[in-house]
């Protein structure tokens, strides 16, 4: 592989709404550097990026793929990301390893969420961003339109460099607004040449130069007065305010074209190389010594001690575990030890890679700014840092979200749970936005994701990767049992066989109390009328009972039961006898103190756009949920509210469809309620029915 300066790399991350070209814009790319022979499409399954069988078959992409490409003696590592709102911790990951991100919007939909949200995602790493609108060769292409939805929603940062030569179906090149300088697409030698500046295109580069101007100008005091005294600003000062606008988060540059038709693509890479920060750029990169907790810098030299971030797992079967890492400063070869400082583990580095897509490219060594990858580490997990183990830091890890929807997973044949457990670990080293816990109560194992089609996708890995096949079902709701009046009963059991027979006598006073969920058992026997050895029996026993309440088999929880009073026999007496005893007047107490069911409450905090709050509280109305309080908060309201769990299952999909993806949330148990009698009737029901079927 050749050799790069870290002046000469670009690390750019593809980021957008779903289907708005990124893939084809990546492969695109890769064909004009010479990096891949022939254009792959996203419908036949033959992209650079999208080589996973999962995308293939949807044709969309689901995990974050790096694809490096060489223009004109640069080095570019395009970081594509996927569009879909499930696959946010791949984006997050994608965003970890680059120093700038192209947003990808279509000429044609415009402004769409994804947008919104991949704005929200620079912000929040604070990467210098810029927009591409593509598919400008498409029907209802319309690129004023789609920049003054940008210029509104984003603001004064957001200055064309570009604009479109042809509508529609004749869109052929742009004009470089910078530059003055026009270029078409020549379909015989598939390149970009230079030409005349369209006349009816003049006075709209005069008005887009001056929207560049008035951006650049705001980026520095000194531009901003010249501007103001004078009006205009000379080339070289635009170009010198643009980089640095570019490199502060500033100004958003926004380029057009066709990833599709392939026009005018070569003109952004050049952007790419002129404008877009090299890692050289980024002054500095702040991690923790681990050791000592003081705050470490590191600079994106050669020169400086090794350090890197693994932003992304893959997990294979066959290969094995490969960890992508961004090296942040010094160098790594292979054959050498590093260290891993948020593990406290030394790892082994065997042959290093840089990957295209799926494919491995073995180098000797990579340095400060590049993207690589390497094979079977032992500890290493995402988020990790790996560096020099003589000048130890930490990086901060990913800030994954939290999963909002949970389904049950069963094994569609008998005896696969082993492989469906081992499997599920597997995966989850490849992804940390899903969580795999398990509801001992119910027998069930419960996984967790961003959304539906996140679930049905780690099903569908679960299959191709590790050959079993699952079922994905509502998880059952973990309902308790209670007692809502205190009950003062006998439990006593006699039985008379041929030898020893068995006798137990016990009088319980069973009561509620709201003290903890778990049984407040007290001893009040006095002259020994239940012998003290007996007496753990009987605790044993009421524990026993509690797995299973008499209303519909669910466990009981707030109950205080008070030992009084029983008899015993001196031969028949036994552990055992006292503990079946404590069971049946566990049964009998629990239908004499007014039993009831609980269910488990969720507390909610929702945030939305305000033009969506009546339908979402209008919706938690309709779950038997109640709002707490609102507030307004990051330029959205949050909603605090409970909910039934019962009711929540598939929130995430319906909140999404609500509030245009514009919705989120966060749950965590608050408390157990009361099930309202006409809902408790159905549900013990038909647990009851389910008894008896398994009996």
């Amino acid at each position: 592989m050749k050799d790069y300066k870290i002046e000469n790399i670009r690390n750019v991350g593809v980021i957008g709404h779903g289907g708005t070209g990124k893939t084809t814009l990546v492969e695109a790319i890769l064909f004009d550097c010479k990096a891949i022979d022939r254009m792959g499409r996203v419908e036949d399954g033959t992209t650079v990026c999208d080589y996973d069988i999962e995308e293939k078959k949807r044709q969309i992409s689901i995990s974050t793929a790096v694809a490096p490409c060489d223009w004109n003696g640069y080095k570019i590592n395009f970081v594509d990301t996927p569009g879909y709102f499930d696959f946010v911790g791949e984006v997050l990951e994608g965003l970890k390893a680059v120093d700038s991100a192209i947003i990808i919007v279509c000429a044609a939909s415009g402004l769409q969420v994804g947008t919104e949200k991949a704005w929200q995602y620079v912000n929040k790493c604070k990467i210098p961003r810029a927009f591409f609108i593509n598919k400008m060769d498409r029907e209802n292409a319309d690129f004023d339109k789609t920049f003054k939805q940008l210029k509104e929603k984003f603001g004064l940062s957001v200055a064309a460099l570009e604009i479109p030569i042809g509508k529609e179906s004749n869109f052929k090149g742009v004009v470089k607004i910078l530059e003055r300088k026009a270029l078409v697409y020549d379909s015989k030698l598939k390149s970009m040449i230079e030409t005349q500046i369209p006349k009816e295109l003049e006075d709209m580069v005069d008005t887009y130069r001056n929207i560049l101007m008035e951006s650049v100008a705001e980026t520095d005091e000194e531009l901003l007065d010249k501007y103001l005294n004078e009006g205009f600003l000379s080339d070289e000062e635009i170009l010198k305010g643009l980089r640095k606008g570019i490199l502060n988060c500033d100004i958003a540059p926004v380029f057009c074209g066709s990833a599709i038709s392939n026009v005018a693509l070569t003109t952004l890479l050049d952007c790419i190389v002129n404008y877009f920060p090299s890692p050289l750029d980024r002054v500095e990169f702040k991690g923790k010594n681990p050791k000592t907790q003081n705050e470490e810098i590191r600079k994106s030299r050669e020169d400086e001690k090794f350090s890197a971030f693994v932003f992304k797992t893959i997990v294979d079967p066959f290969v094995g575990k490969l960890s992508m890492f961004r090296v942040i400063s010094g160098t790594i070869t292979q054959d050498s030890s590093v260290y891993n400082s948020t593990q406290d583990k030394i790892e082994k580095i065997g042959q290093l890679y840089i990957l295209k897509g799926k494919n491995q490219i073995p180098v000797s060594k990579l340095k400060a700014g590049d993207i690589g990858a390497v094979a079977k580490l032992q500890y290493t997990v995402t988020g990790d840092t790996l560096c020099d183990a003589s000048s130890p830091i930490i990086y901060d890890k990913i800030d994954f979200p939290e999963p909002q929807i949970s389904m049950a997973i069963k094994p569609k044949a008998k005896n696969d749970e082993d492989k469906i457990s081992t499997g599920l670990h597997k995966l989850l080293e490849e992804d940390p936005t899903f969580k795999i816990t398990r509801d001992v109560e119910n027998s069930e194992l419960i996984i967790s994701g961003v959304g539906e089609l996140h679930l049905e996708i780690i099903a569908s890995k679960l299959k191709n990767k590790f050959g079993v096949e699952v079922v994905l079902d509502l998880p059952k709701v973990p309902y308790k049992e209670t007692i809502r009046k205190t009950a003062d009963v006998q439990g006593k059991y006699k039985k008379q066989t041929g030898g020893h027979g068995q006798y137990g006598d016990v009088v319980i006073k069973f009561e509620p109390q709201h003290e903890t969920d778990d049984l407040i058992f007290v001893d009040q026997i006095v002259g020994g009328v239940v012998p003290k050895q007996y007496i753990p029996a009987v605790e044993k026993g009421l524990r026993e009972a509690m797995k299973k309440g008499v209303l519909a088999g669910y466990p009981v929880i707030n109950l205080k039961a008070t030992l009084h009073y029983g008899s015993y026999h001196p031969v028949d007496s036994s552990e055992m006898a006292f503990k079946t005893a404590a069971s049946l007047a566990f049964k009998k107490g629990m239908k004499e103190a007014d039993p009831v069911l609980l269910e488990p409450i969720m507390h909610f905090e929702i945030m939305v756009p305000n033009e969506y709050m009546g339908d979402v509280i209008g919706d938690i109305n309709k779950r038997r949920g109640r709002v707490l309080g609102m507030e307004q908060k990051d330029g959205m309201q949050m909603i605090m509210a409970e909910m039934p769990m019962a009711e929540t299952f598939k929130y995430a999909t319906d909140l999404r469809s609500m509030t245009q993806a514009r919705g989120s949330f966060t749950m965590k148990f608050a408390r157990y309620e009361e099930v309202p009698p006409h809902i408790a009737q159905k549900i013990i029901e038909k647990a009851q029915k389910e008894n008896k079927e398994e009996i």
